[in-house]
Formats: structure tokens, sequence, C-alpha cells
């Protein structure tokens, strides 16, 4: 989704995305229980933590095993990345968090932004002003529409994620 500012390779080489510090656990994606069961089906040996969201059943990757101290900054990978080939989930597969990444959608009081991760290396290279006309064409509509049927990826606004679109409030059609 955000091939018109980053390059694939730039994506694979860094891998940022892919890993989470332990004060980071918010920012792990949540997959919808049809995902979940298809993977657990394929013998995946991730393990969920289970969450319930609006009635509808999601799986949260379970990532507190992987750490090895109590430092808030150490790093853990997320179970399917594998280090020489990336991602192994399929594009169905994949939580729409992660390929929207470095955009979020999060709730900011009574209102609704489309945010940027700051702590994207690659995005940190790209003008803001060329995220904003991105999400403007589009991507940001899309991200919201998604928003409307799938609420559990709605974060909560984070200072100093600057915001790129602001829509009043989410409603269902």
């Amino acid at each position: 989704m955000l091939s018109k500012v980053l390059k694939k390779e730039t994506c694979a080489e860094c891998r940022f995305c892919c890993s989470f510090r332990r004060c980071s656990l918010w920012e792990t994606p949540l997959f919808p229980k049809e995902v979940m069961d298809s993977l657990e089906k394929k013998g995946s040996p991730v393990v969920f933590k289970k969450q319930t969201v609006s009635g509808k059943e999601y799986g949260q990757m379970d990532l507190t095993g992987k750490y090895r101290t109590q430092d808030s900054e150490e790093e853990a990978a997320c179970e399917f990345l594998d280090a020489h080939k990336g991602c192994t989930l399929n594009n169905e597969e994949k939580p729409f968090d992660c390929k929207i990444w470095p955009l979020r959608i999060m709730k900011e009081n009574e209102k609704y932004v489309i945010a940027l991760t700051p702590t994207c290396p690659a995005i940190n290279q790209v003008p803001l002003e060329q995220m904003k006309a991105l999400v403007e064409d589009g991507l940001g509509k899309t991200i919201y529409e998604y928003a409307k049927e799938h609420p559990y990826i709605v974060k909560e606004y984070r200072e100093g994620f600057p915001v790129l679109m602001t829509f009043k409030k989410i409603t269902k059609k």
C-alpha cells in the first residue's frame, strides 16, 4: 500500500516494523479469528492472546516469552519473520496493521486520525508533505473504511505521532 514512497527492498533490509520492544507491544498486530484458525490448522507454533472487540474474536501474538530480560527496550521479532526471506505470511494472512505500517488509525479524543509512526527509519527519509499527499490521495480513505468494519485496528493516539488526516468519527455503513 505504501509502494509509492517505500521500496520493498528497503523494508526487507530493515525489518524494524517486524520487531517489538517490550514497551511497544501495543503495536503488535491483531489477527482476525479466521486467519488465526487457518494458521493453527497449518501447524503454526505461534501463541495468540485471544481478545474480543465489538463482539468479534481476534488474536494478538504473545511475544512475552521471547524476551530474555526485563529491559523495556529489548526487542523480540515477529513470529512470522524469517531472517532471510522476510515475512512468511501470504497477503491474505498478513494483518492489515502490517500492510499499512508505519501508518496507524488512532482515536484522539472524539476524532479519528491517520497518523505516522515516527520510528520507521525509512519513512523518516520521505518528506512529510509527500506522506500527507499519499494519504489524502485515497490511502487514508481505504484505512478509514477498513476501520469501520474492523474497529480493532484503531489504536489510542500517542503523543509524537504526526497526524496526516482527520475524521470526525467512525460510523458503519
